[in-house]
């Protein structure tokens, strides 16, 4: 069974599990970047190939990992799309950018998007060579994968199914030495929430029961509808840390929620890009970094 032979691995798993701060997700991938963009400002006539469009966000993404805001203080972690993994920040490849010259831990979302609603659930679409992914990941000194399902009812069968599938992917990911962040997201606006979250928990606490030592996983859920619902999970042995997703809200309604939750830190990607603008000046677009990320930060250590 492979396993990381570099040295940081263990830093590393200490800042996920004990750090002061959240986790920035910087990973829109093909779906989701004109939406990203048209956020910041670049409306959809400013490329003409995915190309452009690639390079766009990535020379956004670049800005924001690069502001003095963007730091080790307050950000753990960046989970990264695998096209953001392949290029370079100042010269450097980015995982090494991250962690060598900022200190904040990298991780790659490797789905590869939704399948169609069944049971009111998505689950992931199949991830072809999802192995050789993982070997880069590895080779790269990423720490770990991010994948995403979304449900939508509470309907057993399809939480099973939803659980069932990411934790079937996850051990693949243990098995290559990485740490998978598990995302079932649950549907901000489904009207039977508080449901499926009592379906969630449940199946997700018999699959971590079934994990053996020294498989550590990191959760990523939708902010409950019951506050502090999900705080008994994050004593469990397998769980390094519970972040959480915006899942649409805007960022003061995603912190005033996450901030009544003891003990559950962000994970967010749209709500934390919030406010920045292509057409910002430097010092305009450090000063908005720097305030949705003190916000960011402020409801992820209450």
């Amino acid at each position: 069974m492979p396993t990381h032979s570099h040295p940081d691995r263990r830093s590393q798993m200490e800042r996920i599990r004990h750090g002061s701060g959240f986790i920035a997700a910087l990973d829109q991938s093909g779906g989701s970047t004109p939406r990203a963009l048209k956020a910041y400002g670049i409306q959809a006539d400013a490329w003409s190939s995915e190309e452009e469009m690639f390079d766009l966000v990535h020379t956004m993404r670049t800005r924001v990992m690069t502001s003095p805001a963007f730091n080790s203080e307050r950000i753990l972690a960046a989970i990264l799309f695998e096209r953001t993994l392949d290029s370079e920040v100042d010269g450097r490849p980015t995982a090494e950018y991250l962690w060598d010259v900022k200190g904040i831990v990298p991780f790659l979302k490797v789905d590869r998007g939704l399948e169609t609603e069944s049971h009111g659930a998505r689950l992931m679409k199949p991830i072809p060579d999802l192995e050789g992914t993982l070997a880069k990941a590895a080779d790269k000194h990423v720490l770990g994968t991010k994948m995403r399902s979304v449900i939508l009812h509470a309907d057993t069968q399809g939480v099973a199914a939803v659980v069932d599938q990411q934790f079937e992917i996850a051990n693949q990911i243990l098995d290559a030495g990485l740490t998978p962040i598990i995302e079932p997201e649950v549907d901000i606006n489904a009207p039977d929430k508080t449901g499926i979250e009592l379906l969630l928990l449940a199946s997700l606490s018999a699959h971590l029961d079934e994990l053996r030592e020294g498989r550590d996983v990191v959760l990523k859920l939708t902010i409950p509808s019951v506050t502090d619902f999900y705080h008994g999970i994050m004593g469990h042995p397998r769980v390094a840390r519970v972040a959480a997703l915006s899942g649409g809200y805007t960022r003061a309604e995603a912190v005033r929620r996450l901030a009544r939750n003891r003990g559950l830190i962000a994970s967010f990607s749209r709500a934390l890009l919030e406010g920045l603008d292509a057409s910002q000046t430097q010092a305009e677009f450090d000063s908005a970094l720097e305030a949705s990320i003190a916000e960011v930060y402020r409801a992820s250590t209450t």
